[in-house]
């Protein structure tokens, strides 16, 4: 199994969407900064999320529109459930990727991948609110307020930026309201998330 990088774009919903599960950390206070953000994502030990994301590619005249759950169990649990328009699941367990479409059942090693393995390794380092893991991949940035803000992930990997120009995140306070990422080739998507409440 070769994996592509078509593989790889469809894979970015997956992590840069996961990354909104555990950033529902406490209320911050008025210095709060980038240290207090990865504090907060440390503290989440699972999350589960609503999503609708749109995918503009290139080649299409409408965005293509998904929808589903995502879900991380700490500490290398990342799934997403995508239900319409068809139903698609991707689960990352440890070192194991396995993706299912229908009857269709693919299983791969991350070390195999490597350039793969560090992207997914770093965004294990946002949900466990490492960030020093985190800056091994990304140049981080922050800005605004605990009211409005935006966290800025550029790869630092030559091999991520021949595929990634930027992820952002934006939220108000605790939640995530949304996460763009722009891919070099021009396609990008924008994934809207609702964070479910656990009983």
């Amino acid at each position: 199994m070769i994996f592509t990088r078509s593989h790889f774009r469809s894979l970015l919903g997956l992590f840069a969407g996961l990354l909104v599960v555990v950033l529902a950390a406490p209320s911050y206070a008025a210095d709060w900064d980038l240290d207090q953000l990865m504090n907060g994502l440390a503290q989440t030990r699972s999350g589960h999320a609503r999503f609708v994301e749109k995918k503009s590619i290139a080649i299409l005249e409408q965005p293509v529109e998904s929808s589903g759950d995502l879900l991380y169990t700490a500490p290398d649990r990342l799934e997403k459930r995508t239900l319409k328009p068809k139903p698609e699941t991707m689960v990352v367990n440890g070192d194991n990727l396995q993706i299912e479409r229908g009857r269709q059942k693919i299983q791969l090693q991350l070390q195999t991948y490597p350039e793969l393995a560090a992207f997914i390794d770093s965004i294990r380092g946002t949900l466990a609110g490492d960030r020093k893991a985190l800056e091994r991949s990304y140049q981080l940035s922050l800005e605004g307020a605990a009211q409005g803000w935006t966290l800025r992930l550029l790869p630092l990997d030559s091999k991520m930026k021949q595929v990634v120009a930027l992820i952002r995140i934006s939220g108000v306070r605790d939640e995530i309201r949304s996460i763009h990422v722009t891919q070099v080739d021009g396609d990008s998507s924008v994934m809207l998330i609702e964070k479910v409440a656990t009983p």
